[in-house]
């Protein structure tokens, strides 16, 4: 059963700009933005989401935590960034479809954290927010029916994969299948169906904005579910997204190192042998001496295997 939300005027022009931003992006060669920065971003996500659920671990904490830094903190905080960290390496390994794929990330996200990690609840609960009781998920013998129904959506809808990606956070949200850790599973989830619709997602630190406007985010999952429908939810977390966006437009004129061009142009010609003139027309600002000098480096880092001479040279990734 398809979840209930309208297609409104509002979410039309947030999705007509924010695949514009996309068409920039691909542009500007950002779509796999530069190391440094993929970096930087990874860790204001896990801080971001984190910090939502009350982690008190800083930005530099997690980054002494990443390089193997002693860090003094709660355990417990510790812990989730060290998992959390876990997970977000592993992306490509967990499929954006596949409801066993989702119990295995939240086994990892809440290992050493709950019992029973990656099991889908089968008791009744309420969320709290301060003293007040701000939602009753669905009963437990429900979990799984819900969930399963959820998962056909996003599989077989034909709707576009920005709006299931909102529209399956917030069904996430309010079946609350699992026991813990499901505001960021619900936010981690969405990443991944976002990836597959745009590489540019998966390091797109979307987390750090719904931290910033994190009462409205809790106020528009109130707001869905007195409505019975996802719209003003879908609504915002396009306006978050349109925002991220728009943060990493702004990033266009860092200058890219050489790795970071060669890494670019590897997603895109991926194994296929090529010349230097196929990278110079992806790279159409670089002068031929700079783009000989790329790939030479490329060559003697072992990243490249060389094959013929002048004219007749070709290249292909290892």
């Amino acid at each position: 059963m398809k979840p209930p939300y309208e297609i409104t005027s509002k979410i039309l022009e947030l999705i007509s700009s924010i695949s514009e931003q996309i068409g920039e992006i691909k542009a500007a060669r950002l779509i796999k933005p530069p190391t440094e920065l993929r970096k930087r971003n990874r860790i204001k996500t896990i801080q971001s989401s984190l910090e939502i659920e009350g982690n008190t671990l800083t930005i530099e904490q997690i980054t002494d935590l990443i390089n193997n830094k002693r860090v003094l903190a709660p355990k417990k905080d510790i812990l989730e960034v060290k998992n959390a960290i876990q997970v977000y390496s592993k992306l490509d390994t967990f499929d954006a479809y596949k409801l066993d794929s989702l119990c295995a990330a939240h086994k990892l996200l809440m290992n050493g954290l709950i019992d029973n990690p990656g099991q889908l609840r089968k008791t009744s609960v309420g969320i709290v927010k301060g003293e007040d009781l701000a939602h009753i998920a669905p009963p437990g013998e429900m979990v799984y029916p819900l969930i399963k129904d959820l998962f056909d959506y996003l599989k077989n809808d034909k709707d576009l994969p920005l709006i299931k990606s909102c529209v399956f956070h917030y069904e996430f949200e309010f079946i609350h299948p699992f026991i813990d850790g499901n505001g960021r599973m619900g936010r981690l989830w969405q990443t991944m169906i976002l990836k597959n619709y745009s590489k540019v997602f998966e390091f797109l630190p979307i987390e750090t904005l719904v931290k910033e406007r994190q009462q409205d985010y809790y106020n528009v999952l109130g707001k869905s579910d007195n409505q019975g429908s996802s719209t003003s939810f879908i609504e915002f977390m396009l306006e978050i997204i349109h925002a991220a966006l728009d943060d990493l437009l702004k990033t266009q004129n860092l200058t890219l190192t050489d790795s970071d061009r060669i890494n670019v142009f590897r997603d895109l010609i991926g194994d296929k042998e090529f010349s230097r003139l196929d990278y110079l027309r992806n790279n159409k600002d670089l002068s031929s001496a700079t783009a000989s000098r790329d790939l030479k480096n490329a060559v003697d880092n072992g990243v490249l295997i060389k094959t013929g001479d002048k004219r007749l040279t070709r290249y292909r990734f290892k």
